[in-house]
This record gives C-alpha cells, sequence and structure tokens, in this order.
C-alpha cells in the first residue's frame, strides 16, 4: 500500500514534555517478549499495576486484546506477525508521546520487528523485557491448549514448534518465569526503571 503524497504530519500545540511534566515520569515502552505460555500478559498487568500504584499514567498493550478489534484482520503467518508488530509500534509511539508508560505483551518472535519498533522510539524510550522461559514448561503450562493443537499439526506456524522464535540478545531485562514469581520478576523491572530515572522527569 502506497502512502498518500496528500497527508502532512499535524503538529500539537501540547509538547511531549508538557506531558511528561505534568505526569511526572517519562512517557516510554515497556516491551515484553517471550513464547506463548511464558507470562508476558501476566507479567504485563502486575507492572501495570504497580506503576499505576505509584501515581504514573500507564497502559497495557496485549496480544490477544489487540487482535479482538485493531488487528482482527491479521493472521498469524510470518507476514501477519510483522504487520501486527508494526501496527503496535506505531500505537506505542503515540503512547509515548502522550507521556504515558505503555506496556507491551506480544510474543514477537523476529528480532528484526522488535528493533525496528526499537528504531522507530526516540533513544532510551523503548525497554525489551524477555521472559527466558523453556519451551517444555509453556507447553507444560499451556493455558489456552494451543500447544496441543500444535502438536497434532492443527495449528500452522505455531511458534516455538512450527514456527521460530529469535530469543533477543541484549534485552534491557531478562526474566525467567519457571524460577521467578510474578511478583519477583516485576520486582526486577521496577528496581531497574528507578535506577535509570525513567520514573522521573
Amino acid at each position: 500500500m502506497n502512502k498518500s503524497e496528500n497527508i502532512v504530519w499535524h503538529k500539537s500545540a501540547v509538547k511531549q514534555t508538557d506531558r511528561e511534566n505534568r505526569n511526572g515520569h517519562k512517557g516510554f515502552v515497556i516491551w515484553f517478549t517471550g513464547l506463548s505460555g511464558a507470562g508476558k500478559s501476566t507479567l504485563a498487568v502486575e507492572v501495570e499495576k504497580q506503576l499505576f500504584k505509584l501515581g504514573c499514567s500507564t497502559y497495557t498493550l496485549d496480544g490477544d486484546n489487540i487482535r479482538h478489534g485493531l488487528n482482527k484482520n491479521l493472521d498469524f503467518s510470518s507476514k501477519g506477525r510483522i504487520e501486527n508488530i508494526r501496527r503496535i509500534g506505531e500505537v506505542a509511539k503515540l503512547f509515548t508521546d502522550a507521556g504515558v508508560i505503555v506496556c507491551t505483551a506480544f510474543i514477537s518472535p523476529y528480532k528484526k520487528d522488535r528493533n525496528s519498533v526499537r528504531q522507530l522510539l526516540d533513544k532510551n524510550r523503548f525497554i525489551e523485557v524477555f521472559i527466558n522461559c523453556p519451551l517444555k514448561e509453556c507447553e507444560k503450562r499451556d493455558p489456552k491448549g494451543l500447544y496441543k493443537k500444535a502438536r497434532k499439526g492443527e495449528i500452522t506456524d505455531f511458534t516455538g514448534i512450527s514456527a521460530p522464535y529469535e530469543q533477543p540478545e541484549n534485552a534491557e531485562i531478562t526474566v525467567d518465569s519457571s524460577v521467578e514469581t510474578v511478583k519477583e520478576s516485576a520486582g526486577k523491572i521496577l528496581k531497574y526503571l528507578n535506577k535509570h530515572g525513567y520514573l522521573s522527569v
């Protein structure tokens, strides 16, 4: 699809820094990535809850939720996954411009796509959190019964079984949900945010 030549970016009278000053913190993205069943959504919701308790303006974009609306026309093919992450990156960028801390919980299996979102944002506004949960543990949990279906061949292009997952090589934060509790992992993330000055302006 070609971009129209008849559109221009309309600047707002309110700047990102204005919103951040009012919120009392920077706008940035915490990008949770990992296999299905690793605990991305659970951890993202816990971090969002803790940030909200601290008075932060925050919101979680969850993979399943987004596919109910914004991305409901996309499939799970390689092409569909790439477009899914591209759209989420653009939405996340709007959230950061609004001075919001956005948590995103998506498998996002391809390094190139995750890096594209990182490059879309200003420096130090993208924090990659790799939930390094072993495939065997994810299959054991199988909360949606997806691994079982994938093993039977009922689901094609399933990450970790019939489609690849490219692990982050330099994620800002790595947690292991097979040994850490949700609160322990969330605490590790909050500690990182405080240490690097994300929760102030």
